[in-house]
Protein backbone atom coordinates (compact mmCIF):
# COMPACT_ATOMS: atom_id res chain seq x y z
CA UNK A 1 0.00 0.00 0.00
CA UNK A 2 1.38 3.40 -0.91
CA UNK A 3 2.19 5.94 1.76
CA UNK A 4 -0.60 8.28 0.65
CA UNK A 5 -3.26 5.55 0.60
CA UNK A 6 -4.76 4.49 3.90
CA UNK A 7 -6.96 1.42 4.26
CA UNK A 8 -10.30 2.17 6.00
CA UNK A 9 -10.40 0.96 9.59
CA UNK A 10 -11.11 -2.76 9.80
CA UNK A 11 -10.31 -3.47 6.15
CA UNK A 12 -7.78 -6.24 5.58
CA UNK A 13 -5.00 -5.58 3.07
CA UNK A 14 -5.19 -7.92 0.08
CA UNK A 15 -1.68 -9.21 0.82
CA UNK A 16 0.19 -9.25 4.10
CA UNK A 17 3.64 -10.80 4.28
CA UNK A 18 5.04 -11.22 7.77
CA UNK A 19 8.78 -12.03 7.96
CA UNK A 20 8.65 -14.50 5.07
CA UNK A 21 11.74 -16.67 4.64
CA UNK A 22 12.49 -19.17 1.90
CA UNK A 23 15.49 -21.46 1.55
CA UNK A 24 16.61 -23.71 -1.28
CA UNK A 25 18.89 -26.10 0.60
CA UNK A 26 21.59 -24.02 2.26
CA UNK A 27 20.78 -20.98 0.11
CA UNK A 28 18.55 -18.45 1.85
CA UNK A 29 16.64 -16.69 -0.93
CA UNK A 30 14.14 -14.69 1.16
CA UNK A 31 15.35 -13.30 4.48
CA UNK A 32 12.31 -12.02 6.32
CA UNK A 33 10.14 -10.15 3.82
CA UNK A 34 7.40 -8.03 5.40
CA UNK A 35 5.07 -5.86 3.33
CA UNK A 36 1.42 -5.13 2.63
CA UNK A 37 -0.56 -4.53 -0.56
CA UNK A 38 -3.89 -2.73 -0.23
CA UNK A 39 -7.00 -3.72 -2.16
CA UNK A 40 -6.95 -2.33 -5.67
CA UNK A 41 -3.29 -1.36 -5.37
CA UNK A 42 -0.46 -2.18 -7.74
CA UNK A 43 2.90 -3.17 -6.24
CA UNK A 44 5.92 -3.34 -8.53
CA UNK A 45 8.90 -5.42 -7.41
CA UNK A 46 12.26 -4.47 -8.89
CA UNK A 47 15.80 -5.64 -8.28
CA UNK A 48 18.69 -7.56 -9.81
CA UNK A 49 18.43 -11.19 -10.91
CA UNK A 50 18.64 -13.53 -7.94
CA UNK A 51 17.27 -10.99 -5.47
CA UNK A 52 14.24 -13.16 -4.60
CA UNK A 53 11.50 -11.28 -6.46
CA UNK A 54 10.09 -14.21 -8.43
CA UNK A 55 10.46 -16.57 -5.47
CA UNK A 56 8.43 -14.20 -3.31
CA UNK A 57 5.77 -14.01 -6.01
CA UNK A 58 5.57 -17.81 -6.15
CA UNK A 59 5.23 -17.97 -2.36
CA UNK A 60 2.14 -15.75 -2.51
CA UNK A 61 0.18 -18.51 -4.25
CA UNK A 62 2.08 -21.38 -2.58
CA UNK A 63 3.86 -22.56 -5.69
CA UNK A 64 6.80 -22.40 -3.30
CA UNK A 65 6.55 -23.27 0.40
CA UNK A 66 7.79 -20.71 2.89
CA UNK A 67 10.28 -21.90 5.52
CA UNK A 68 9.33 -19.27 8.08
CA UNK A 69 6.91 -16.39 8.47
CA UNK A 70 3.38 -16.11 7.20
CA UNK A 71 1.63 -14.93 4.04
CA UNK A 72 -1.99 -13.83 4.01
CA UNK A 73 -4.21 -13.12 0.99
CA UNK A 74 -7.54 -11.46 1.72
CA UNK A 75 -7.08 -12.37 5.39
CA UNK A 76 -6.50 -16.09 4.74
CA UNK A 77 -3.23 -17.77 5.69
CA UNK A 78 -1.80 -19.15 2.44
CA UNK A 79 -0.67 -22.76 2.18
CA UNK A 80 -1.03 -23.61 5.85
CA UNK A 81 -3.45 -23.81 8.76
CA UNK A 82 -2.40 -22.65 12.19
CA UNK A 83 -3.19 -24.64 15.33
CA UNK A 84 -1.72 -24.06 18.75
CA UNK A 85 0.82 -21.63 17.31
CA UNK A 86 2.12 -24.25 14.88
CA UNK A 87 1.73 -24.31 11.11
CA UNK A 88 0.53 -27.39 9.24
CA UNK A 89 0.70 -27.47 5.46
CA UNK A 90 -2.64 -27.70 3.70
CA UNK A 91 -3.60 -30.76 1.69
CA UNK A 92 -2.70 -30.08 -1.99
CA UNK A 93 -6.41 -30.02 -2.81
CA UNK A 94 -7.05 -27.23 -0.29
CA UNK A 95 -3.98 -25.30 -1.44
CA UNK A 96 -5.28 -25.55 -5.01
CA UNK A 97 -8.61 -24.07 -3.89
CA UNK A 98 -6.78 -21.03 -2.50
CA UNK A 99 -4.83 -20.73 -5.74
CA UNK A 100 -8.04 -20.42 -7.78
CA UNK A 101 -8.47 -16.88 -6.51
CA UNK A 102 -4.94 -15.82 -7.46
CA UNK A 103 -4.21 -15.35 -11.16
CA UNK A 104 -0.60 -15.70 -12.30
CA UNK A 105 1.01 -14.69 -15.58
CA UNK A 106 4.46 -16.09 -16.25
CA UNK A 107 7.39 -14.85 -18.30
CA UNK A 108 6.97 -17.60 -20.91
CA UNK A 109 3.18 -17.64 -21.46
CA UNK A 110 2.75 -21.39 -20.69
CA UNK A 111 -0.13 -21.82 -23.14
CA UNK A 112 -1.13 -25.32 -24.26
CA UNK A 113 0.38 -25.50 -27.78
CA UNK A 114 -2.22 -27.98 -29.07
CA UNK A 115 -5.20 -25.83 -28.05
CA UNK A 116 -6.56 -22.65 -29.59
CA UNK A 117 -6.59 -19.35 -27.71
CA UNK A 118 -10.23 -19.93 -26.83
CA UNK A 119 -9.62 -23.51 -25.69
CA UNK A 120 -6.71 -22.37 -23.50
CA UNK A 121 -9.02 -19.93 -21.70
CA UNK A 122 -12.08 -22.15 -21.14
CA UNK A 123 -10.14 -25.16 -19.82
CA UNK A 124 -9.75 -24.12 -16.17
CA UNK A 125 -13.23 -22.60 -15.60
CA UNK A 126 -14.82 -25.81 -16.95
CA UNK A 127 -12.49 -28.33 -15.28
CA UNK A 128 -11.78 -26.53 -11.99
CA UNK A 129 -14.89 -24.46 -11.35
CA UNK A 130 -17.43 -26.67 -13.11
CA UNK A 131 -18.75 -23.83 -15.26
CA UNK A 132 -20.93 -24.88 -18.20
CA UNK A 133 -19.05 -24.88 -21.50
CA UNK A 134 -21.41 -22.37 -23.12
CA UNK A 135 -20.98 -19.93 -20.21
CA UNK A 136 -17.21 -20.41 -20.11
CA UNK A 137 -16.99 -19.84 -23.87
CA UNK A 138 -19.05 -16.65 -23.70
CA UNK A 139 -16.86 -15.32 -20.90
CA UNK A 140 -13.66 -16.31 -22.75
CA UNK A 141 -14.78 -14.44 -25.87
CA UNK A 142 -15.48 -11.35 -23.74
CA UNK A 143 -12.00 -11.58 -22.23
CA UNK A 144 -10.34 -12.03 -25.63
CA UNK A 145 -12.09 -8.84 -26.75
CA UNK A 146 -10.93 -7.10 -23.58
CA UNK A 147 -7.26 -7.90 -24.28
CA UNK A 148 -7.58 -6.99 -27.98
CA UNK A 149 -7.52 -10.59 -29.22
CA UNK A 150 -11.14 -11.09 -30.23
CA UNK A 151 -10.19 -11.98 -33.80
CA UNK A 152 -7.72 -14.67 -32.69
CA UNK A 153 -10.03 -17.02 -30.76
CA UNK A 154 -9.35 -19.95 -33.08
CA UNK A 155 -5.61 -19.34 -33.52
CA UNK A 156 -3.06 -21.70 -32.00
CA UNK A 157 -0.15 -20.32 -29.92
CA UNK A 158 2.35 -21.03 -32.72
CA UNK A 159 0.32 -18.71 -34.97
CA UNK A 160 0.57 -15.82 -32.48
CA UNK A 161 3.34 -13.36 -31.66
CA UNK A 162 4.82 -13.36 -28.17
CA UNK A 163 2.80 -10.29 -27.24
CA UNK A 164 -0.40 -11.92 -28.48
CA UNK A 165 0.35 -15.11 -26.55
CA UNK A 166 0.93 -13.12 -23.38
CA UNK A 167 -2.38 -11.30 -23.81
CA UNK A 168 -4.11 -14.68 -24.16
CA UNK A 169 -2.30 -15.80 -21.00
CA UNK A 170 -3.67 -12.74 -19.16
CA UNK A 171 -7.19 -13.52 -20.43
CA UNK A 172 -6.75 -17.12 -19.24
CA UNK A 173 -5.83 -15.93 -15.73
CA UNK A 174 -8.78 -13.52 -15.66
CA UNK A 175 -11.20 -16.29 -16.66
CA UNK A 176 -10.98 -17.64 -13.10
CA UNK A 177 -12.22 -14.27 -11.75
CA UNK A 178 -9.23 -13.81 -9.42
CA UNK A 179 -9.16 -11.33 -6.57
CA UNK A 180 -5.42 -10.84 -7.13
CA UNK A 181 -3.12 -10.98 -10.18
CA UNK A 182 0.59 -11.83 -10.05
CA UNK A 183 2.85 -11.00 -13.00
CA UNK A 184 6.35 -12.51 -13.14
CA UNK A 185 8.33 -10.36 -15.61
CA UNK A 186 5.48 -10.60 -18.15
CA UNK A 187 7.30 -8.61 -20.86
CA UNK A 188 10.92 -9.77 -20.47
CA UNK A 189 10.61 -12.53 -23.11
CA UNK A 190 9.04 -10.19 -25.67
CA UNK A 191 10.59 -8.28 -28.52
CA UNK A 192 10.73 -4.56 -27.59
CA UNK A 193 8.02 -3.56 -30.08
CA UNK A 194 5.56 -6.00 -28.46
CA UNK A 195 6.04 -4.85 -24.86
CA UNK A 196 3.62 -1.94 -25.13
CA UNK A 197 0.59 -4.03 -26.06
CA UNK A 198 0.97 -6.20 -22.93
CA UNK A 199 1.62 -3.23 -20.64
CA UNK A 200 -1.48 -1.57 -22.14
CA UNK A 201 -3.66 -4.47 -20.99
CA UNK A 202 -2.06 -4.33 -17.53
CA UNK A 203 -2.70 -0.59 -17.30
CA UNK A 204 -6.39 -1.20 -18.03
CA UNK A 205 -6.56 -3.89 -15.33
CA UNK A 206 -5.03 -1.49 -12.82
CA UNK A 207 -7.50 1.23 -13.85
CA UNK A 208 -10.35 -1.25 -13.27
CA UNK A 209 -9.17 -1.78 -9.68
CA UNK A 210 -7.45 -5.17 -9.92
CA UNK A 211 -4.94 -5.76 -7.13
CA UNK A 212 -1.64 -6.62 -8.82
CA UNK A 213 1.92 -7.56 -7.87
CA UNK A 214 4.28 -7.15 -10.81
CA UNK A 215 7.92 -8.23 -11.03
CA UNK A 216 9.25 -5.98 -13.76
CA UNK A 217 12.12 -4.04 -15.27
CA UNK A 218 9.71 -1.60 -16.95
CA UNK A 219 10.39 1.52 -14.90
CA UNK A 220 8.02 3.68 -16.96
CA UNK A 221 5.16 1.32 -16.14
CA UNK A 222 6.13 1.29 -12.46
CA UNK A 223 6.29 5.08 -12.33
CA UNK A 224 2.94 5.52 -14.07
CA UNK A 225 0.82 2.68 -12.68
CA UNK A 226 2.22 1.40 -9.37
CA UNK A 227 1.03 2.60 -5.97
CA UNK A 228 4.12 1.16 -4.30
CA UNK A 229 7.60 0.31 -5.57
CA UNK A 230 9.74 -2.20 -3.69
CA UNK A 231 13.43 -2.69 -4.45
CA UNK A 232 14.74 -6.09 -3.38
CA UNK A 233 18.33 -7.24 -3.27
CA UNK A 234 19.90 -10.25 -1.58
CA UNK A 235 16.55 -11.55 -0.34
CA UNK A 236 15.56 -8.43 1.61
CA UNK A 237 13.50 -5.30 0.97
CA UNK A 238 16.13 -2.58 0.62
CA UNK A 239 13.81 0.33 -0.16
CA UNK A 240 10.08 0.85 -0.63
CA UNK A 241 7.82 3.80 -1.26
CA UNK A 242 6.04 5.96 -3.79
CA UNK A 243 7.37 4.91 -7.23
CA UNK A 244 7.99 8.43 -8.49
CA UNK A 245 9.90 9.35 -5.32
CA UNK A 246 11.98 6.17 -5.23
CA UNK A 247 12.88 6.43 -8.92
CA UNK A 248 13.67 10.14 -8.79
CA UNK A 249 15.48 10.21 -5.44
CA UNK A 250 16.46 6.76 -4.11
CA UNK A 251 17.76 6.85 -0.55
CA UNK A 252 19.81 3.65 -0.44
CA UNK A 253 23.13 3.23 -2.22
CA UNK A 254 22.14 -0.22 -3.54
CA UNK A 255 18.96 1.25 -5.04
CA UNK A 256 20.95 4.11 -6.62
CA UNK A 257 23.44 1.68 -8.16
CA UNK A 258 20.70 -0.56 -9.56
CA UNK A 259 18.67 2.29 -11.03
CA UNK A 260 21.75 3.97 -12.51
CA UNK A 261 22.16 0.93 -14.77
CA UNK A 262 18.52 1.08 -15.93
CA UNK A 263 17.54 4.74 -16.16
Amino acid sequence: MSADKVEPAGVQPMIRADRVCKNFGALQVLKGISLEVGRGDVLCLIGPSGSGKSTFLRCINHLEQVNAGRLYVDGDLIGYREKGGKLYELHPRDAAKQRRDIGMVFQHFNLFPHRTALENIVEAPIQVKGIRKADATARALELLDRVGMGDKANAYPAQLSGGQQQRVAIARALAMDPKLMLFDEPTSALDPELVGEVLGVMRELAADGMTMVVVTHEMGFAREVADQLVFMDGGVVVEAGNPREVLADPKHERTKAFLSRLL
